[in-house]
């Protein structure tokens, strides 16, 4: 039990928790647009399975750590380039992302209409959804779990930090969602993200290196840009649905 006396576990378990959680905030999007698609009793089980998913492959990526820092040696050379199974991983997991993402703002704009729905959404099957969270879950989880590999070297803090991180994202799960699903423009803000996001993962892939504090700032200034824009509006309609009121003085 030395180690709960031990500032430095602390330290880094803290951070991990927090770079995990943040890390972790594209994977709740991307759920949160897929989950979006299934009738509304089967998306609380969704994000659940979805998230227990992602717990799942990080932990069993930890502890089959050999096999992943293996992940960052060659395997074969393109032009002199080395190309490493991360490199296969991020390239054909941000081709997905890119893919996925397009075809959801697609059918956002341009899709066709299911009048058999209330809202007029098409729903996607159940294990449809869930197979697409697994595939997504396996390329953010690579990129979480080397990241973690190289601030902490104890496997059992790691994996705590895992635990904590995704039962902070199940319990901000269905807010995000909802709030998500409540307002379209912030739906299209977040699918455009996840295109950013499956770009930086392509140039990630070629070893072309993006700070993503970059990323993370551009997408908080214009969440918060998109914050104001939904209070205003919200304000006007408020103000639109306000009753006339007549005045109560005479005239002299």
């Amino acid at each position: 039990m030395e180690w709960l006396s031990n500032p430095e576990i602390w330290v880094a378990f803290l951070t991990l928790t927090a770079l995990e959680i943040v890390l972790g905030i594209d994977n709740i999007i991307f759920i949160s647009i897929l989950v979006g698609r299934l009738p509304k009793e089967q998306q609380p089980k969704a994000r659940f399975f979805g998230l227990a998913l992602a717990m799942g492959t990080r932990i069993l990526l930890l502890l089959s750590i050999a096999w992943v820092m293996r992940l960052t040696a060659d395997l074969f050379t393109v032009f002199e380039q080395g190309v490493s199974g991360r490199d296969l991983i991020l390239f054909f997991g941000g081709l997905f992302l890119l893919f996925k993402s397009t075809m959801e703002i697609w059918h956002s704009v341009e899709g066709e209409v299911d009048e058999s729905q209330p809202d007029g959404k098409k729903k996607a099957g159940f294990m449809g959804v869930i197979l697409q969270i697994a595939v997504i879950d396996i390329i953010f989880s690579l990129d979480s779990v080397i990241t973690a590999v190289g601030l902490v070297s104890d496997v059992p803090v790691m994996i705590a930090a895992i635990v904590i991180a995704v039962l902070v994202m199940m319990m901000a799960a269905g807010t995000i969602s909802d709030f998500i699903d409540k307002h379209p423009s912030l739906k299209m803000l977040a699918l455009s993200f996840l295109i950013v996001v499956g770009t930086l993962l392509v140039a990630e892939s070629f070893e072309i290196h993006v700070p993503k504090g970059y990323v993370y700032f551009a997408m908080a200034f214009s969440l918060a840009v998109e914050a104001l824009n939904i209070r205003v509006r919200t304000a006007m309609k408020r103000k639109l649905n306000e009753p006339v009121k007549l005045h109560k003085d005479l005239p002299d």
